[in-house]
C-alpha cells in the first residue's frame, strides 16, 4: 500500500484529495502547521512541519512513497499589496524549495513528487490566437513569474525522483474557491457579471482535480508539466449563465464595470477581468478522462451533489 504525504492537505484541493485516497486504500500523511490540533484518524496520519521555521518531521517525510504539494497562500484572499504578494510567492517558491531539499536529503523512499502550478503561469490571452499549451512562455506580470519561480524551485530535485507539475485552473467546489462566491449572490435574484463578462475561465471542477491527481500518482509513466483544466471552456457570462440556471429561479443579470472592481479589488482586479484560454489536450492524449468536461456538468455536481462515480 502507497503512503502519499500532502502538504497543504488541510486545505480544500487537499481534504478532497485525502478522502479520495483514503476511499482507494491509500495511506495518507498531512503535513502541517497545525498537528497538535489534529487527531490521527483511520489511514490519516498528521505531522508537523513549519518552512518558515525550519521544522519538519523527519520520520514522516522518510515514511512516504509520493509527495503532493499543496501548499500556498490563497490567491484571492486579500488584495494585493506587496506583502501580500510577497506572502503569496514565498509560501510557494520558499516552501517548495524546503520540501525539495527534505526529499532530497530525508526521503530515499519518495519516488514522486507531484506539485500544483497555476494557469497564471500563462497571463492574459488578449495577444495570443490559440490555446495556451504546456509548451507556452510564462508571462512576466505577478503570477506569470511567481508561477516561474515556484516551479523551478521543484526542478531542484534528486535524478530518480518523479516530477509531475500540474498547472490548475480555477478549481469550483461547493464549499470554497471561486464558486461560493460567484454563486451566493444568487440566492438573492441577482446574477453578477464581472468587466464585460467575455474573458474565458478555465476551470477544473473539485472532484475532477483530485481524479486528476490520482491520475498522476499511479500512472509512473507521467512526468513533466500538464495543465489541470477541463476541455470545456467558457466566457464568465457563460459560467454565471449556467449556474443560474441550475439554481433555478430569477437571477437578474447585474454588469460590475470593470473600473469598480479595479477600485475595490486593486492589482486583484486584473485576474478577475482577464481572459486565459488554456488546452487541456495534454493530459487528455495521456490518458485521464474528465467526469465533469463541459460546465452543465461541473455545475450540476456541485449544486446537486451525488456519490461519484470513481
Amino acid at each position: 500500500m502507497k503512503r502519499v504525504g500532502i502538504t497543504g492537505g488541510t486545505g480544500f484541493v487537499g481534504r478532497h484529495l485525502t478522502a479520495l485516497l483514503i476511499r482507494k486504500g491509500y495511506e495518507v500523511v498531512v503535513f502541517t502547521t497545525r498537528v497538535a490540533k489534529k487527531k490521527a484518524k483511520k489511514h490519516i496520519a498528521y505531522a508537523h512541519w513549519n518552512p518558515k521555521t525550519g521544522a519538519c518531521d523527519l520520520n514522516a517525510i522518510k515514511s512516504v512513497d509520493v509527495i503532493v504539494n499543496l501548499a500556498g497562500e490563497g490567491i484571492a484572499d486579500k488584495r494585493w499589496r506587496e506583502k501580500r504578494k510577497n506572502e503569496i510567492r514565498d509560501s510557494r517558491v520558499k516552501t517548495t524549495d524546503f520540501l525539495v531539499t527534505h526529499i532530497n536529503e530525508y526521503a530515499p523512499a519518495c519516488k514522486t513528487l507531484i506539485t500544483a502550478s497555476a494557469t497564471g503561469f500563462y497571463g492574459a490571452d488578449n495577444h495570443y490566437s490559440e490555446s495556451f499549451t504546456e509548451m507556452a512562455p510564462p508571462a512576466t506580470d505577478f503570477l506569470g513569474e511567481t508561477c516561474r519561480q515556484w516551479e523551478l524551485a521543484s526542478e531542484k530535485l534528486n535524478k530518480g525522483v518523479r516530477r509531475v507539475v500540474l498547472r490548475f485552473g480555477i478549481v469550483l467546489g461547493k464549499e470554497s474557491g471561486a464558486f461560493p462566491q460567484l454563486a451566493n449572490p444568487m440566492s438573492y435574484g441577482v446574477a453578477p457579471v464581472l468587466g464585460s463578462g467575455g474573458q474565458v475561465v478555465s476551470w477544473i471542477e473539485i472532484h475532477d482535480l483530485a481524479l486528476l491527481i490520482l491520475f498522476a500518482i499511479e500512472h509512473e509513466e507521467l512526468a513533466g508539466i500538464y495543465n489541470a483544466v477541463a476541455p470545456g471552456h467558457v466566457s464568465h457570462r457563460q459560467m454565471m449563465h449556467t449556474i443560474a440556471e441550475v439554481k433555478g429561479g430569477i437571477k437578474i443579470p447585474v454588469h460590475v464595470p470593470s473600473a469598480l472592481l479595479k477600485i475595490l479589488l486593486g492589482a486583484l482586479s486584473t485576474e478577475v477581468l482577464k481572459s486565459c484560454t488554456v488546452s487541456s489536450d495534454k493530459i487528455t492524449n495521456a490518458g485521464f478522462v474528465f467526469e465533469h468536461p463541459d460546465i452543465e456538468s461541473a455545475v450540476k455536481a456541485i449544486l446537486r451533489p451525488i456519490k461519484p462515480a470513481r
